[in-house]
């Protein structure tokens, strides 16, 4: 009996999908489990995999084409079932996902005289198109999916890279040691393709991924619905400074960051307020008593926030230890839905790009987010009078005034300053 495989709802929150790469052709004979195809979800590149034995009779849904959760993709049958049915009756509920044509009607008049005087260029090549993934006998070559947009980018024919994941898998250290290398180019001279290449038209239409659709929407749903308030403290930061370099002196395994000293002090004040620690649910307010701490990572196609559970249970070590982690494969699009669903409270940092200070967007039905400001050293006056040197940190909490008040906001922040300029509080 024929098996019809659909476009499934590789995550939580996923309503639709685009069909990055299929890993069978038709007529290969596939297994339950063997793996089908590549689908890009609305936070990561995930796999689909088959529920049925047989041979992989007719693809339906093309490579590039976005699909909604449901739709018929493909068909599994034996050699010689009659599937004319089930096929026509496919539809075409997909969207092609490529991107609107890139080119002004009709140019200014100067971009047209530039364009003439210039001469041609080639059509460059999109950001991550892979190269061919083939070996010299034929064969598809495994690869991850970032392996294969990296490989894209740097113009690398991944025939001439061995792979050292598992099955002989291309991973990323792969094309990063490739490429160090000096490894064969896809075409002979061919250079490393720009992130963003610049096709001389007037302007670039660039598709949506499917994260930045669900950027989008999430975001319409915040900031107009939603009535926030900000407040914002600066925190001495001297203690926490002291502590940091107390505590990689005595090895490695005790470094932390500023960042990972705020997540553990967040995480800490929360479990005192579980008014904050909150989410709205339309008809009553949810107080959490754990705290499952959001950190908001940016990748190349957009925000996404992994997820600490139980950050209040957790050492400050243990926290900095799995937030490299989540961090590392959100921006490998390798976190699993259950890494990046759940969270009752979110942080968002933009120290590390000097950003002073910002109000974040809150993520509902999370009701507050806090937005992390860069370290600054300060010229501050002393109680005695005197002059002197301070290391000094802006906050800004964004606020849902349906759950949260001033004051309930202020007292949350007061606790927060206290544990992070008495940050050996943090370890008792």
């Amino acid at each position: 009996m024929a098996t019809k495989v659909f476009m499934e709802a590789l995550s939580p929150t996923m309503e639709e999908g685009r069909l990055v790469k299929w890993l069978k052709n038709e007529g290969d004979a596939v297994k339950t489990g063997d793996l089908l195809a590549e689908v890009e979800t609305d936070k990561a590149v995930m796999e689909l995999s088959a529920r049925g034995d047989g041979i992989l009779r007719k693809r339906i849904v093309g490579e590039g084409v976005t699909a909604p959760v449901g739709a018929l993709v493909a068909v599994i049958a034996t050699k010689d079932e009659d599937i004319a049915a089930l096929v026509a009756g496919a539809g075409a509920p997909a969207v092609a996902a490529a991107a609107p044509p890139a080119t002004a009607a009709t140019p200014a008049p100067a971009a047209a005289a530039s364009s003439a005087a210039a001469p041609a260029r080639a059509a460059p090549v999109p950001q991550g198109t892979p190269t061919p993934a083939t070996t010299a006998g034929g064969g598809r070559v495994r690869t991850s999916p970032l392996a294969r947009r990296l490989a894209g980018e740097q113009g690398l024919d991944l025939g001439a890279v061995q792979g050292s994941g598992p099955a002989g898998r291309i991973i990323k250290r792969d094309i990063e040691a490739a490429i160090a290398g000096g490894g064969a180019r896809a075409a002979t001279g061919a250079a490393p393709v720009p992130r963003r290449a610049v096709s001389g038209n007037a302007f670039d239409d660039v598709a949506l991924t499917q994260i930045r659709k669900t950027i989008a929407k999430r975001l319409a749903e915040s900031i107009g619905p939603i009535p926030t308030f900000y407040l914002t403290a600066e925190f001495n930061l001297d203690r926490a400074a002291e502590m940091r370099t107390a505590a990689a002196e005595l090895g490695p395994e005790f470094k932390v960051s500023f960042n990972d000293i705020v997540l553990k002090a967040t995480a800490t004040a929360l479990q005192q307020h579980p008014e904050v620690n909150a989410h709205w649910l339309g008809d009553r307010i949810r107080h959490f008593n754990t705290v499952h701490l959001g950190m908001a990572v940016a990748t190349d196609d957009g925000l996404i926030v992994p997820v600490i559970f139980n950050a209040e249970q957790k050492r400050m070590s243990e926290i900095s230890a799995e937030a490299k982690v989540l961090a590392k494969k959100a921006r490998e699009r390798k976190l699993k839905p259950e890494e990046f669903t759940g969270s009752t409270f979110s942080v968002s940092n933009l120290g590390m790009m000097q950003i002073d200070q910002f109000t974040a967007i809150i993520n509902p039905p999370e009701c507050a987010i806090l937005a992390i400001g860069a370290i600054e050293d300060k010229v501050i006056v002393a109680p005695d009078g005197s002059f002197g040197v301070s290391k000094r940190l802006r906050v800004t909490m964004s606020c849902d005034h349906r759950v949260i008040d001033g004051a309930v906001g202020a007292t949350f922040l007061q606790t927060l300053r206290r544990l992070i300029e008495n940050p050996l509080l943090l370890v008792f």
